[in-house]
């Protein structure tokens, strides 16, 4: 190689190692390769030396879905296009994106239905080749006609001899085959960013045309197109995948096989492609994904939900947080959470909170009225291995702006996302499964605690799980019973002939909280420091007040009857007996239940590369580690809670 780019960027030289290559200094020997990026202004070097050499020349360059701000700004990419016969930009040679897009069948149908469900993943988390923008923001009313630019001078765009004699080109005509509509230039997020000049400038505008500068998210400005236009950008690409069928004036690679209206055609592409086929060549077929979490090269989905994980928590965290009713030992994995783009500040006076201007989020078991418009902050379904009173860190949190998902009393955003997944696509529905068989296979829990069952007396089993009786869950949707006595003396009352067994709160167990209690005269057994997972492999039912331990028995086809209104009763999977809010009353298959909660809603952060992932990499790293542990200091102090466990306020 010699683009200094292949040594000074870690990411790159990666994936290339990754794919099987070497990348060395010096000179090729005959038949080697030597590798350039794209048509860069330094490639040349490289292919002087590969016509000197008679060696193979191979072409880099980013995949469609790259990151979440520009190369300039930093960002790693998340794929590469390495390819031995030309650039895809390129149409004066055919590249291998051009032959498979030209000779293969794409006819198998596993491939395209990933492809038609990653067009949808795409569209439904907002993803694009740079995903730094706020899907909020708001786009002109429909009717308007989207005029794509481009940064001046971009390999892509002189590769096909075009320049802004072009885009005027394509502007005049936007105009004249849509006379009297809005026109709507999309500028490129490098030159809203700064660093390269578009080709059209505020000059070009008038009282129908403007430019759109703001970050606004592509597939919004796509749903309210009637028309696009583009040279070459990759936006053209997203065009079709939104159903769009774009007017190009230059000739990218998705250009000539059917779904585009071609101003320049290249004569060779006769094929017609649907738009399946399409995103399966140039998405799943070409490039060469990158997981970074397991550091190996990958599938699209893989590499998509990891720039997804990374994309929202940019979304959320960019401007910054000023977080109020975070106990110390909490604010150090808050910061890892959230302050990784911009530091979290901490301030515990709500109006000096509310005065900085920031999106401002509250510890939710410490909200109050003094917390008007904060976001609460909870502890995630899948939070660590040991407990939160041991101070151990969590893996995964959740937010919401409306409420919290363990206060039945308002509506809070899990509500609402699984009302959403009432369908589920067929990928959906393929990963919650393989989601549900991860944490069933592997024994996975909130807490997951070890410890082997007892041996249990024959007979039909019912398991009754003990919870902390002053948390904030049973202070706020238990109900008529509100203590595990009372809970254990109504089971014993239903179920006279059945084994009943204890769990007592791995909190209580650890003597960590208040509400150890005498239960030989309800219970046939107490099953203490045990993993609750092996336990609901040997029960028949299960019954709880609002227990977390009920949504972990539906994952495990255990029939739960509930006493009290937890997140997951009302969608009938459960037997309520409690008062269930009357909105939540409605059916929702087990998967759309697991699929708002355990990859909807929280968010999962990876402890060993620092950054934001999807769910799977928790369940991996809760199986196999490594995992965070609690440092001397929250040891210590850990301890010490357990000594004052009757006053465990004053920490929780």
């Amino acid at each position: 190689m010699y683009n200094g780019g292949f040594l000074g960027r870690g990411r790159v030289r990666r994936i290339v190692e990754l794919a099987g290559y070497d990348i060395t200094l010096g000179l090729p020997a005959p038949d080697g390769m030597v590798g350039v990026w794209g048509n860069s202004p330094t490639a040349h070097r490289g292919e002087t030396v590969a016509v000197r050499r008679d060696a193979n020349l191979v072409r880099v360059e980013d995949a469609f879905l790259r990151s979440v701000l520009p190369g300039r700004a930093g960002s790693p990419p998340i794929g590469l296009l390495i390819d031995h016969k030309g650039v895809h930009f390129d149409p004066t040679t055919p590249s291998d994106l051009e032959e498979i897009l030209a000779t293969n069948p794409l006819d198998d149908t596993a491939i395209l239905n990933t492809a038609r469900g990653a067009m949808a993943r795409m569209q439904e988390a907002h993803l694009t080749k740079y995903t730094g923008f706020d899907p909020e923001l708001p786009v002109p009313d429909p009717g308007y006609v989207l005029v794509i630019d481009q940064t001046r001078g971009d390999a892509s765009v002189t590769a096909c001899g075009a320049d802004r004699n072009r885009f005027l080109e394509m502007l005049f005509v936007a105009q004249d085959e849509h006379p009297g509509a809005r026109i709507l230039i999309k500028t490129h997020p490098e030159t809203i960013q700064g660093f390269r000049e578009g080709y059209f400038d505020p000059e070009d505008c008038n009282d129908r045309i403007s430019l759109m500068s703001d970050p606004v998210s592509p597939w919004a400005l796509m749903e309210g197109a009637v028309a696009v236009y583009t040279v070459s950008s990759g936006l053209g690409f997203e065009a079709i995948i939104a159903g769009h069928k774009p007017r190009v004036f230059g000739q990218p690679f998705y250009a000539g096989w059917g779904l585009t209206v071609d101003e320049f055609p290249v004569q060779r592409r006769q094929r017609v492609l649907t738009r399946a086929q399409l995103f399966a060549g140039a998405m799943i077929l070409y490039p060469k994904w990158y997981d970074p979490h397991r550091d190996c090269l990958c599938a699209l989905t893989t590499a998509m939900e990891a720039l997804g994980a990374e994309t929202r928590a940019w979304r959320a965290d960019h401007k910054g947080w000023v977080a109020s009713g975070m106990r110390l030992w909490k604010r150090k994995p808050l910061q890892k959470f959230f302050g990784r783009h911009t530091p979290v500040q901490f301030q515990d006076n709500a109006d000096r909170a509310r005065a900085m201007n920031r999106p401002w989020m509250v510890w939710a078991g410490q909200a109050d009225t003094r917390h008007e418009g904060a976001i609460r902050v909870e502890d995630g379904f899948l939070r660590s291995r040991g407990l939160g009173a041991e101070l151990v860190p969590p893996l995964s949190l959740v937010t919401d702006d409306l409420g919290i998902y363990y206060d039945p009393s308002s509506p809070s955003c899990l509500e609402h996302l699984i009302r959403a997944r009432r369908t589920l696509r067929s990928d959906q529905t393929q990963r919650v499964e393989r989601l549900i068989g991860a944490l069933t296979g592997g024994g996975l829990s909130k807490y997951n605690m070890v410890g082997d069952p007892p041996d249990l007396p024959a007979g039909r089993h019912v398991l009754v799980v003990g919870q902390v009786q002053d948390d904030a869950s049973i202070r706020l949707g238990a109900g008529s019973i509100s203590t595990n006595r009372a809970l254990l003396e109504a089971v014993r009352k239903a179920r006279p002939n059945d084994i009943l067994i204890y769990k007592p709160h791995p909190d209580v167990e650890a003597g960590l909280r208040p509400g150890d209690l005498e239960v030989n005269d309800l219970a046939n057994a107490v099953a203490r420091h045990v993993n609750i997972a092996a336990l609901l492999a040997q029960v028949d039912e299960v019954w709880t007040m609002t227990s977390l331990t009920g949504f972990e028995a539906l994952l495990r086809g255990v029939h739960v009857v509930t006493t009290g209104a937890p997140f997951y009763a009302g969608w009938g999977l459960t037997e309520d007996l409690g008062d269930v809010p009357p909105r939540r009353r409605e059916n929702i298959p087990l998967n759309g239940l697991v699929h708002a909660t355990l990859i909807d809603y929280p968010r999962y952060f990876d402890p060993v590369t620092g950054t934001a992932c999807p769910v799977e990499v928790v369940v991996e790293r809760l199986r196999d580690g490594p995992l965070p542990r609690p440092g001397p200091a929250n040891r210590m102090l850990s301890k010490l809670q357990g000594l004052l466990a009757s006053r465990a306020h004053l920490w929780r």
